[in-house]
């Protein structure tokens, strides 16, 4: 049955109907089987079926977390500015000698991190443009 309704609602299997939408969904948010299974009205066996038999259920699973992810990472960036501006009145303002010291150690550990980190990619572009630059080794 899952394969069929699949094919009407994407050739390329990608499409869901709502009830293993819903399935991929709870598992793409830490749901187990059991739980994702149960909270959406479909029988474990169905589910632990459709896992095994409907390839495009894994992919959408992947394909959710990995938009939750870049959402995450969106929030984490929007809000690094303040941390970062929170640390820097820590160090300078911080109530107690602890708490300056500590949040310096994290200014200096985690602004060694990204420059590492600004390095790194700074040599991958470029090794990728003298790659790209090479006679008959481009893109």
């Amino acid at each position: 049955m899952g394969r069929a309704i699949l094919a009407l609602h994407d050739p390329n299997g990608l499409a869901l109907p709502p009830k293993q939408e819903a399935l991929a969904v709870a598992l793409a948010t830490g749901s187990s089987l059991k739980e994702a299974a149960r909270v959406n009205k479909v029988g474990e066996t169905t589910a632990k079926k459709w896992m095994n038999e409907i390839p495009a259920i894994a992919k959408r699973v992947t394909a959710l977390r990995a938009e939750m992810t870049k959402q995450a990472v969106g929030l984490l960036v929007a809000n690094m500015t303040s941390a970062a501006d929170t640390l820097g009145y820590l160090s300078r303002k911080g109530k107690t000698e602890s708490i300056r010291l500590n949040a310096s150690r994290a200014i200096i550990e985690l602004g060694l991190k990204v420059r590492d980190a600004v390095e790194l990619d700074e040599r991958v572009k470029a090794l990728e443009e003298e790659k790209e630059q090479q006679p008959g080794r481009g893109r």
